[in-house]
């Protein structure tokens, strides 16, 4: 990221977690409220676990860069607190393990409290081995609470603050699940309305395909297993020119295909008709522009690309999807090994598990849209204050519109000036 810049901090059974954002101008209405709504859509769900449903109950506490309801250009900082941590007081205490405390824990495990024994037993799919031997860990415990999908909270709530910044320009974000555990929806029996699908299980605008992707679900509890999905993220009223096709890094889709797929469990992502083109003809495939609209917009046949043309923002709407993973940890624990033996034991490591999290990954993707969208707006617009941001994005819209946006003058672009034109000299005959 560039002029917005965000990090998050806190593991997952800690006392809290933490975002830290910086960039976003001064006078931007924000309150704890507003990004309340986006944590709740995220712990919300048919296949969450009980975590999320009763112990977690998320919300942001700003400590920094807002006074009065609106941000004042410093840095904002965001803690949630973890609600459970109480009962992890002694397991992941800040101070050092004194012989004391060792025994302490010791005495827990003989007790058999099992969150105090140290974990060895590695799980298929997540960052345990990996992050154990990258680090040098004999218990996977320092591995799993940073990798764990409760940090995304903490993204969510930074994401929330960049959607505040994205809505003063009218740019909105939203995201829908498309699949869940190979049910997909069938665009022609989309008949809720955004409302309608945020208030449904599974935030689906199929109803239909909804029961059998909750059935699906069902029957994965049953089995003691997990599924996966595919969830879309639209962006609506982005402005044309966001992004680069200079630079490999400054190109949105880049950015945005990063973004989502930073998120643990997302491990593929497409845009507009993604992997299909593969399989059309480029006739078929390529979005026709069709010329400008009454308002001096560009008007397309199709929008093929999702909104997406050579890194660059092209005007129509970025759609944006996620393939989801079935979750690693299974309440059914598959065979594994031993980090310290190395040698075969009969069940991975199981401390709490959701079956499937297809809805929330949409909402967590949703913020890393938001985050990154807003750098790209910053790059593009700049301004320390939103005055002077809503300014300078009004009059480009406005030279779009009269179709001037792109020009430059002659002199500016070094090409020669038309023969008799005010400072020009007629062409030199050929010798």
């Amino acid at each position: 990221m560039g002029r917005l810049r965000f990090l998050t901090a806190g593991e997952s059974h800690g006392p809290a977690l933490a975002a830290t954002l910086e960039g976003v101008p001064a006078g931007l209405p924000l309150t704890a409220d507003r990004i309340a709504l986006d944590l709740a859509r995220r712990q919300r769900g048919y296949g969450r676990g009980a975590r999320s449903a009763s112990i977690e109950q998320d919300r942001a506490e700003i400590l920094a860069g807002v006074r009065h309801g609106f941000t004042i250009g410093s840095p904002i900082l965001l803690l949630i607190r973890n609600r459970d941590w109480e009962n992890w007081t002694r397991v992941m205490a800040v101070e050092p393990l004194t012989d004391e405390r060792a025994a302490e824990l010791a005495r827990l495990v003989e007790a058999g409290d099992k969150h105090a024994a140290p974990i060895t037993r590695l799980r298929a799919g997540h960052a345990d081995l990996a992050g154990a031997t990258k680090y040098g860990f004999d218990d996977v415990r320092n591995v799993l609470e940073r990798a764990s999908a409760r940090e995304t909270a903490a993204r969510v709530a930074a994401g929330a603050v960049a959607r505040a910044l994205l809505a003063s320009l009218d740019i909105d974000v939203w995201s829908h699940t498309v699949e869940v555990g190979g049910v997909a929806m069938d665009p022609a029996r989309a008949t809720r309305t955004r409302g309608e699908a945020e208030a449904s299980p599974l935030r689906c605008l199929d109803p239909e395909a909804e029961k059998r992707m909750v059935a699906r679900i069902d029957e994965a509890r049953e089995a003691g297993d997990t599924v996966g999905g595919i969830f879309e993220v639209v962006a609506r009223s982005v402005p044309m020119g966001l992004g680069s096709h200079v630079h490999w890094d400054r190109r949105l889709d880049g950015a945005l295909a990063g973004a989502v797929t930073s998120i643990p469990i997302v491990k593929g992502v497409e845009f507009g008709l993604g992997f299909a083109q593969t399989r059309l003809f480029g006739s078929a495939v390529q979005d026709v522009i069709q010329g400008r609209d009454a308002g001096g917009g560009w008007l397309r046949a199709t929008n093929n690309a999702g909104g997406l043309e050579g890194g660059i923002s092209n005007g129509q709407p970025i759609v944006i999807r996620g393939a989801v993973k079935p979750i690693s940890t299974l309440p059914r624990p598959l065979p594994s090994a031993d980090l310290i033996s190395g040698e075969p034991v009969e069940k991975a490591h199981y401390e709490r598990s959701d079956i499937s999290v297809v809805p929330a990954t949409g909402v967590v993707a949703e913020a890393m849209v938001c985050l990154t969208l807003a750098d790209f707006v910053l790059d593009k617009f700049g301004g320390d204050s939103m005055a002077e941001l809503l300014d300078n994005a009004a009059r480009y819209r406005a030279r779009g519109a009269r179709g001037d946006g792109a020009r430059l003058p002659a002199a500016a672009t070094g090409a020669a000036p038309a023969p008799g034109a005010a400072g020009g000299a007629a062409p030199a005959e050929s010798e």
